[in-house]
C-alpha cells in the first residue's frame, strides 16, 4: 500500500519526496550564495515545519550556520480557504532587531500571511527580511508580495502533505499531493 492509498480519499502526488529533496538542496545553495550574514530562519507554523527542517539541514550542508525560531500564524483554521484574518498563535522569542531574517513558509497564495509576517518582523527592527516558500501558487494575490526564494510553482489546486493539512490531516505525507475525486 502506498502513502497515497492509506487514506479514505484518493491522493495524487504533485511533487514527490525525491523531487522535493533535490530541489531543497539546490534552494539551500541559492540561499547560501546570497551571502546573508547572521541569518535567522523564522519558520511560519504550522504548515512549513517539515520544509523548514529539511531546508535547515540543506543550509547546513551548504555551509551556513543559522539560528531558527518559529512564528505560528493562522488564516485557515480548519477550512480550505483563507478567512482573510491573520491570528498570531505563537510569537518569536529571539530578538529580531538588527538581524537578517529569512521567513520560511509552506505556500504563497493570497499573500496575506507572508505579507503580515514580513511587515511584523520588519516593524520589530529586523535589518533585512527575505522570504522563502516551498510553493508559489500563482493566483490573484490580495496583497503585493513575491517570495525571494521559491522551491516550486504550484498548480491552482488545494494541496496537502509535506506539512500542509486539510482539517489537521495529511501533514505526515512525505510528498505534496492533491485529493482527487
Amino acid at each position: 500500500m502506498t502513502d497515497a492509498e492509506r487514506h479514505d480519499e484518493k491522493i495524487e502526488v504533485v511533487f514527490s519526496s525525491e523531487t522535493i529533496a533535490a530541489r531543497i538542496e539546490s534552494l539551500a545553495s541559492e540561499i547560501a550564495a546570497a551571502g546573508i550574514e547572521r541569518l535567522l530562519i523564522v519558520s511560519i507554523l504550522t504548515g512549513s515545519f517539515i520544509f523548514a527542517a529539511d531546508l535547515l539541514r540543506g543550509l547546513h550542508r551548504a555551509g551556513l550556520d543559522v539560528e531558527v525560531d518559529f512564528l505560528a500564524l493562522s488564516s485557515y483554521r480548519e477550512g480550505t480557504t483563507s478567512s482573510g484574518k491573520i491570528a498570531i498563535l505563537r510569537d518569536v522569542e529571539v530578538p529580531l532587531a538588527g538581524r537578517n531574517i529569512l521567513l520560511v513558509d509552506d505556500i504563497l497564495d493570497t499573500g496575506r500571511t507572508l505579507a503580515f509576517a514580513k511587515d511584523l518582523i520588519g516593524a520589530r527592527g529586523a535589518r533585512s527580511v527575505a522570504t522563502c516558500v516551498l510553493l508559489d501558487k500563482r493566483i490573484a494575490r490580495t496583497v503585493e508580495i513575491e517570495a525571494d526564494f521559491v522551491a516550486f510553482e504550484c498548480p491552482p489546486v488545494f494541496v496537502i502533505g509535506y506539512g500542509m493539512d486539510m482539517g489537521h490531516r495529511y501533514r505526515e505525507l512525505p510528498f505534496v499531493g492533491k485529493i482527487v475525486a
